[in-house]
């Protein structure tokens, strides 16, 4: 079978099947997971989300996108209001679940509007292409170093595991996402015995979802709109909406994917898991260029992690916040690094214009801190080097 560079770490096989489940797909299933667990932890401990409604939606969300895009696009908690949710509930405890449900509903009807009216296509031929890719290459180096940070917390554990993962990406993908997880489970079970025994009496139980709007109230309504889903929503369009088209496109050219399908697959996905208790989803080219970089290259992917995610959700639901905690950050952080790197390769195609490549890197830059402000930065800049009045 011919090979084709995928633009990441290896060359992958070339393939007309768009719904694979062999080795490479279940490696890369599990590729987003140094994003994934961190946020579902969270969101159990700190805020007090029901599990089985989280997972049940994430599950349902990674199936049915799988099956619609047919490629290795994910579905990951949406960064700034897991940010401001798991920060409010620990310092003022105003951050409830029903507020995190009325987030999911206002998210998604946002972007069912902005789908539906045609806005997300109109805004991406009006930004222009240096700012995308500026904000693409700064979430991987965002991705880089946060990844770095959680090695760092056991440098002598990460660094040997990173550098066999990369030797192992060339050749067997799933033998380096075996050995990641291997790794993790008994860097887990030596760091806390007490584990071993918490595991051993793990029971599976079927808990079903529950209706997240029983106690809701006007606190809760203001909070989930105002203070976490409006602001979401630049991070959302840059992170979410434009940079997975743009990864996607340059990965997956025979399978394209307009601004128009995110918009409206991230609005669907909100407003019906906002009814089970899901939280704010959206599609992160972070998620998916780690599928890519651990082998995945079909929908496969994605359905495969959404299978999993349903069978916990539907059996072990009480027990989520006992099995997160198999995965330490030190390997998370391996995984994270490497998405990271996946991204930040696949937006090297500067522009040959000086003024435009001062865009993509401050854009870049910015974007490593703040989504929103690069978004703003880079639109800014871009009008004034295109009129000529920037001069370098």
């Amino acid at each position: 079978m011919a090979e084709v560079q995928t633009g990441g770490l290896k060359p992958a096989p070339a393939t007309t099947s768009w719904l694979l489940f062999d080795s490479r797909e279940w490696s890369g299933a599990l590729g987003d997971l140094g994003t994934l667990v961190p946020f579902l932890l969270a969101y159990v401990t700190v805020v007090g989300v029901a599990p089985a409604g989280m997972l049940l939606g994430f599950g349902a969300a990674l199936v049915a996108t799988g099956l619609y895009f047919r490629t290795p696009m994910a579905v990951q908690p949406m960064k700034a209001i897991g940010a401001v949710s798991i920060a409010g509930a620990a310092q003022t405890a105003t951050v409830t679940p029903e507020a995190i449900a009325v987030a999911a509903l206002a998210t998604g009807l946002i972007w069912l509007l902005l789908g539906i009216t045609g806005t997300a296509d109109r805004v991406l031929r009006w930004i222009g292409r240096p700012v995308i890719i500026g904000i693409t290459l700064g979430l991987g180096l965002a991705f880089m170093l946060q990844g770095t940070q959680m090695m760092a917390t056991a440098v002598w554990f990460a660094a040997p595991l990173l550098l066999i993962t990369i030797l192992l990406l060339a050749r067997k993908a799933i033998f380096a996402m075996v050995l990641i997880l291997l790794s993790g489970v008994a860097w887990a079970l030596l760091s806390d015995p007490s584990m071993a025994h918490v595991l051993a009496a793990t029971r599976p139980g079927f808990v079903p979802p529950a209706w997240p709007f029983t106690d809701l109230s006007w606190t809760a309504v203001f909070t989930g709109i105002v203070l976490l889903a409006l602001p979401q929503v630049p991070l959302t369009l840059g992170n979410a909406v434009l940079a997975p088209v743009e990864f996607s496109t340059k990965e997956f050219p025979d399978r394209p994917v307009t601004e128009r399908k995110v918009a409206l697959s991230t609005g669907l996905m909100n407003t019906l898991g906002s009814v089970i208790g899901a939280v704010p989803m959206c599609h992160g080219a972070g998620g998916m260029a780690a599928q890519v970089s651990f082998g995945a290259r079909s929908g496969g992917a994605p359905v495969i992690l959404g299978v999993i995610l349903i069978v916990l959700a539907l059996g072990f639901s009480d027990s989520l916040a006992v099995l997160l905690r198999l995965f330490p950050q030190p390997a998370l952080g391996v995984m994270l690094f490497l998405a990271g790197l996946q991204l930040a390769l696949g937006s090297c195609d500067f522009a040959r214009d000086k003024g435009e490549r001062f865009v993509t890197l401050g854009t870049a830059a910015l974007a490593i801190w703040n989504v929103g402000i690069a978004f703003l930065f880079g639109i800014l800049m871009l009008y004034i080097a295109r009129r000529g009045w920037l001069r370098l």
